[in-house]
């Protein structure tokens, strides 16, 4: 799979969990009488103190009404003011819910599971309860690729209506800073922490570079520093490979809100060897954490005692955070030469020595796809390429390996067994034969409201289908899936989305696409999810650019309310189109954002879309 990895071009760039129904709520006023709830509305900052004053009712996405009276110079209590099943302040302790997607740990509002509250903050710009649905990514923190560990691409924010976004443009009060790139990994998002640690836009390079940028006007908030050298030569890496040049930190981040920690892997020169190290840095000073950075090669070993060998491993797939353990993936270099194998490493954030590791029997097997480990709170889902019998030798006949297939994993990353824990398509030895990996896009974990079943698995090929697995029985071996269609031509080598909107679920992603509804092209295509049993698949748009960034949603509700679908084309334009039509929504001047890497993908974060290229961050704004 590897040689259709990198592809150069020109475009621009926490946990997951159940409702936030435990989210912190601030006091009334002592003596006042609640707003009425409006939407995404700041309670009054200077009302009249009445006399027997309750919490509001929470609207959707809403804080307290946009004049309720509180104390006598409170802006509805100390913590923010919430409804029933509102976020809290400006940071509550599950966040608020939103995502179609289930989950079984409240996601973090504003600062995490433990962030601290703001003394006026109004709530998140989350969702109301979802229906069966996990915390929805809040506007205020974006802590994974693809700003949720379900991988689904949505972020909600009320000022992001189609309307609006008609006019955005570049945000010139967001400074100019140089980023020593390339940069691979999707941008971060943090909101503040007192007067010292303001909202922070967190960028990561191939240069071992991290950039913690205020929010508010692009600067520096302490100096970027560098966490080891980046590996420039082949060094020990095994012949035949064409590694990136520079090879720093590729794969995204995750970032601890409750700490306000990073954690990233940094492929770092070691005298004469190239070594995969795993970081945790204090986004307040940019200081290392006390017991990191972990050297795998001397951490790292699988359940079958197969140690991890650094030089033939890349890590290019997204981080993830679930239940105190960081996990990063790693599959090979371009070239598929090497003992390398699909990793999954775990560490425990408190204990940074105690390590796990789950590792394809067979060589080869990585874990390619850009979005990484998904996950639904409490399991982790990865998908693997193909794999080989000895070094450079497509296994294929000999036995399956773990290759070509979705896995289920625990946090105790013990091998799955059960049929319901692993999906092996019957054609994986064709798969492996024509490096048409299963493995070239991460999972996507979504629901599909009266589909059965409903709490689906997407997996898109190299072979051009999409795959539609139940994520409660994900089959076994030789397994039919739930749904499947050849929606491309060729390769599908990105990261998707999957969103809800009152007219239907879809997933849309980028690629060489076939099938588009009459009179449509373009390189986005949108597929339906109907609402049946099984769920089908059917094209509903096709619009865009033929190559760029991964697709990412906004919508300014947890019901799918002005959905967009972001993207940036080969061109370094930003495009935003209807999510349910396709039609584009920019109305002014092509908006010109830089040069990035194709796996990209712009994000959202109070009111503005951010997006990475190699040398800066570029803010927009409506």
């Amino acid at each position: 799979m590897k040689r259709h990895l990198f592809l150069g071009m020109v475009i621009t760039a926490i946990g997951c969990g159940g409702p936030g129904s435990n989210t912190s709520q601030g006091g009334a006023g002592t003596t006042g009488t609640p707003g009425t709830a409006g939407t995404n509305a700041t309670a009054g900052t200077n009302g009249t103190a009445g006399t027997t004053g309750t919490p509001g009712t929470a609207g959707t996405n809403a804080t307290a009404g946009t004049t309720g009276t509180a104390g006598t110079n409170a802006a509805a209590g100390t913590n923010g003011t919430a409804g029933t099943t509102g976020t809290g302040g400006r940071g509550g302790t599950t966040g608020a819910a939103g995502s179609p997607v289930a989950g079984t740990t409240g996601g973090a509002g504003r600062g995490g599971t433990t962030g601290a509250a703001g003394t006026t903050g109004s709530a998140g710009r989350g969702g109301t309860t979802g229906s069966g649905g996990a915390a929805m990514q809040t506007a205020t923190n974006v802590l994974t690729f693809h700003g949720n560990h379900t991988r689904d691409g949505v972020y909600v924010d009320a000022a992001l209506t189609r309307a609006a976004v008609a006019n955005i443009h570049i945000d010139t009060s967001f400074a100019n800073t140089t980023i020593s790139g390339p940069v691979y990994a999707q941008a971060l998002y943090l909101g503040g922490a007192g007067s010292s640690q303001p909202d922070m836009v967190v960028v990561a390079t191939a240069q071992n570079r991290i950039y913690a940028l205020n929010a508010a006007n692009g600067s520096e908030v302490w100096a970027n520093k560098q966490f080891g050298t980046p590996v420039t030569q082949m060094l020990d890496i095994p012949s035949g490979n064409r590694p990136l040049n520079p090879m720093g930190v590729v794969g995204t981040p995750v970032i601890d809100a409750a700490t306000r920690t990073i954690y990233f892997s940094a492929m770092t020169t070691m005298g004469s060897n190239a070594r995969h190290v795993v970081h945790a840095v204090a986004l307040a000073d940019g200081t290392e954490k006390s017991g990191w950075p972990v050297n795998l090669d001397s951490a790292a070993k699988s359940a079958e005692n197969v140690a991890f060998v650094s030089p033939g491993h890349n890590q290019r797939a997204a981080l993830a955070l679930v239940g105190g353990r960081v996990f990063a993936p790693y599959s090979g270099h371009i070239g598929d030469k090497g003992n390398y194998h699909g990793w999954v490493v775990g560490i425990s954030t408190t204990t940074p020595t105690d390590v796990n590791a789950w590792a394809t029997r067979a060589i080869g097997g990585g874990i390619w796809g850009t979005s990484g480990i998904a996950s639904d709170g409490t399991s982790l889902f990865v998908v693997t390429g193909n794999t080989t019998s000895t070094a450079g030798t497509f296994m294929a006949p000999m036995d399956w390996g773990d290759g070509e297939s979705v896995h289920k994993l625990g946090t105790s990353l013990a091998r799955a067994t059960a049929a319901t824990d692993f999906f092996m398509p019957s054609d994986w030895e064709a798969l492996d034969k024509g490096d048409t990996d299963l493995g070239g896009t991460g999972v996507v974990l979504f629901n599909a409201p009266g589909a059965t079943p409903s709490s689906l698995v997407l997996a898109l090929g190299k072979d051009g289908n999409a795959y539609l697995l139940n994520r409660a029985n994900l089959g076994g071996m030789n397994a039919t899936p739930v749904a499947k269609r050849q929606v491309a031509n060729g390769t599908i080598i990105q990261a998707a989305a999957a969103y809800t909107t009152s007219m239907g679920t879809y997933f849309v992603f980028r690629a060489g696409v076939m099938g588009c509804p009459t009179g449509m092209s373009g390189g986005l295509m949108a597929v339906k999810v109907g609402a049946t049993s099984p769920p089908t698949l059917t094209p509903a748009w096709c619009a865009g650019p033929n190559n760029g960034s991964n697709p990412m949603v906004s919508m300014t509700n947890a019901q799918g309310a002005d959905a967009i679908v972001w993207y940036v084309g080969t061109n370094g334009q930003l495009n935003a189109f209807n999510a349910d039509t396709g039609a584009s929504l920019l109305s002014g001047a092509a908006i010109t954002v830089g040069t990035v890497k194709p796996h990209q993908s712009p994000m959202v974060a109070n009111g503005r879309v951010f997006v990475a290229s190699d040398n800066r961050v570029y803010a927009l704004t409506p």
